[in-house]
């Protein structure tokens, strides 16, 4: 037995460049617990509470519900945008700017016009030919120099409106080694750039311009720091309930659990002064995976509104998801404000201005995010969408307007645009279920609960054996050749109904067998043992199809038990190709077996 004290063997892997951790087990970890100390340098990086101060307060943040979605103000057009290989020309700017207008995006950052000749070109082709609804204000971004923020006020020229967004990174690293500016320093270069903003909007009474300030870097910026600044600039910037100034505290690069940015969030939201007057923003990126719990936490804790892109674009990890965020609210019944019920027409265009592909699997966007291939996720949506259509019939309501309730699936894919075609798909993972549900929704095949469990093994059979996914044809085929194969030892030659019963005639290698009775059962059964086959039907049953009726028995001939299937226009013929194709089964399982004897 290996201790923590053992030392353990090299082990030669395929992976060379690998280092398996072969350090000490931990004194303390318990017994069911064996991993070892690892070679990585984790000594290099200091905890979040080693590198800024987190603010102590009495949390009201976890009691908090979100009930109502804060502004939403997308910057694809620069942030995402400058994070691109390819950045957007003027004709996919356009695009986009369209497609977050028709979703009934509000406020939308355009671009930083003083970065390029693109995005001032871009913002003055807005401001031309007049593109920005009533409704819509646009946003240009800018740093803190008087020379950039004069090229970002004569790109926004003859706009009725626009929001200006100052930026200055503020956290110790960036003032040391970057700005080479103290904290008095600093303030003081805020302070004249935030005064240089107000004098040029002044100077341009035809545009309702109003304010926003970002201490980039804001979540490893000193707390104090951050509200000295922002409230001296609520106070530069006169900001008043009907003209108020934007606040944005950026977690520009990722360095603590969500509940953290949460604290930094709701100290600023305490604290900042005329309140009422300033709109606290939050503009979280990824770089730990956790930007929309960062965005979520910060709106429980205050903020009003929140900057990111759609499907969370952005440098290193990206910016956060707002089709995630806004999606994740509608999935809690409450409404987004903007438009996702065509969710492959909002991922394709993205894809398209982005030239980057949303991956498969990416929420509620990706293309198989409401597919199911596991055989248990398959039977619980199968049975949940039948249970669905039932609650909504027995309400009076349509389907579309009931209550969803649906096992796996958060909300309705019909309500973005998709249809249950694609939620359950088969390979060599999924099960009876899944399978069943197919041949029904596609092919109105409703099989019997034992049918479906016996059919399941010869869909995973075929999968397993090719390695690929089967589509509702490919399941129809292996149906019918598996049940409903005509090229048996037996089949039907000829039914019909007289006055004295019934009469079947049935071929049996070359030779034909009659059979009368008072049941079609019972004809067919007394032409089968003429043929020498003495036949036991343990069930029968079926259902009606699109041109006619399908039919599902389960017959022993001797002590070989099968299942067969029929179809025909004549319900009682289909009964009849039904119990010949369980015959036929059942003879070629006894000739296997013999010949495997």
């Amino acid at each position: 037995m290996t201790t923590a004290s053992t030392p353990v063997p090299a082990i030669r892997t395929p992976f060379p460049t690998l280092r398996t951790p072969d350090g000490p087990v931990p004194a303390d970890a318990p017994a069911w617990n064996p991993q070892r100390g690892s070679a990585m340098p984790y000594h290099r990086y200091r905890p979040v509470h080693e590198r800024v101060e987190i603010p102590e307060i009495r949390r009201a943040w976890p009691g908090h519900r979100i009930e109502r979605a804060p502004l939403w103000v997308p910057v694809d057009l620069r942030d995402g945008n400058q994070a691109l290989a390819e950045p957007m020309d003027t004709p996919r700017k356009r695009r986009m700017f369209d497609l977050l207008v028709a979703m009934g995006f509000k406020e939308i950052e355009v671009g930083y016009p003083s970065s390029s000749r693109t995005d001032f070109d871009f913002v003055r082709h807005l401001a031309v030919r007049g593109a920005v609804p009533d409704d819509v204000t646009p946003v240009v971004f800018t740093a803190a120099r008087r020379d950039l923020i004069e090229q970002t006020f004569a790109s926004i020229q003859g706009m009725p409106r626009a929001v200006v967004h100052l930026y200055t990174a503020t956290a110790p690293v960036w003032r040391d080694v970057v700005l080479g500016q103290d904290r008095a320093g600093l303030h003081a270069l805020i302070r004249e750039a935030a005064e240089h903003v107000a004098r040029l909007s002044d100077a341009m009474p035809e545009t309702a311009v109003r304010f926003e300030f970002s201490p980039e870097v804001f979540n490893c910026t000193e707390p104090d720091y951050v509200l000295e600044v922002c409230n001296g600039l609520t106070r530069l910037w006169d900001a008043s309930p009907d003209r108020p100034v934007i606040h944005n505290l950026p977690a520009t690069v990722e360095i603590a659990t969500p509940n953290l940015y949460a604290d930094q969030i709701e100290y600023m939201h305490r604290h900042l002064e005329r309140r009422d007057a300033v709109i606290l923003s939050v503009h979280p990126h990824n770089d730990r995976g956790t930007g929309v719990a960062c965005a979520e936490l910060a709106v429980l804790a205050g903020a009003q509104r929140v900057e990111g892109c759609l499907f969370g674009n952005g440098e290193r990890t990206g910016n956060v998801d707002l089709v995630t965020l806004a999606l994740n609210l509608y999935a809690q019944g409450v409404d987004p404000m903007v438009d996702f019920s065509d969710i492959d027409v909002v991922r394709r265009t993205v894809e398209e201005c982005n030239r980057l592909p949303v991956h498969v699997r990416h929420p509620y966007g990706g293309d198989l995010v409401y597919t199911a291939f596991s055989g248990t996720h398959q039977d619980a949506i199968s049975k949940g969408l039948a249970h669905h259509e039932r609650a909504a019939a027995e309400r009076g309501v349509p389907v579309g307007e009931a209550p969803w309730s649906v096992p796996y699936l958060p909300i309705d894919p019909a309500d973005v645009g998709r249809t249950y075609e694609a939620v359950i798909r088969v390979n060599s993972q999924s099960g009876k279920g899944g399978i069943a549900h197919l041949l029904q929704t596609h092919h109105g095949l409703d099989l019997p609960k034992a049918l479906r469990a016996e059919f399941s093994r010869v869909v995973q059979d075929a999968t397993d054996r090719s390695g690929r996914e089967a589509t509702p044809k490919d399941l129809l085929q292996l149906f019918r050749a598996a049940y409903m194969a005509e090229d048996g030892p037996v089949t039907l030659s000829s039914w019909a109904a007289g006055g004295d019963g019934f009469h079947c005639l049935v071929r049996r290698d070359g030779c034909e067998s009659e059979g009368t009775g008072a049941e079609p059962a019972a004809a067919l059964a007394a032409a089968l043992e003429a043929s020498g086959i003495a036949v036991e039907v343990l069930w029968q049953g079926g259902h009606p199809a699109e041109g006619g009726a399908v039919a599902y028995a389960r017959c022993r001939v001797g002590d070989t038990p099968a299942w067969g299937a029929g179809e025909d226009a004549d319900a009682v013929t289909a009964s009849a190709r039904a119990v010949l194709a369980a015959v036929n089964r059942a003879l070629a399982g006894q000739r296997g077996d013999r010949s495997q004897g």
